[in-house]
């Protein structure tokens, strides 16, 4: 049962760092065109 009292506030704090993660990404624009990169191989230069 103790270790309830650690796994608990553990568990919260990792999902609160995956949601942070994600908000920092689509925040960043990573998501913005994902169609972009794969047409971008596609082309030659």
């Amino acid at each position: 049962m103790d270790i309830l009292f650690m796994l608990i506030p553990l568990s919260v704090v990792l999902a609160l760092l995956i949601l942070g993660a994600l908000g920092w990404a689509v925040w960043r624009g990573q998501f913005d065109s994902l169609e972009a990169e794969g047409e971008r191989i596609l082309h030659t230069d």
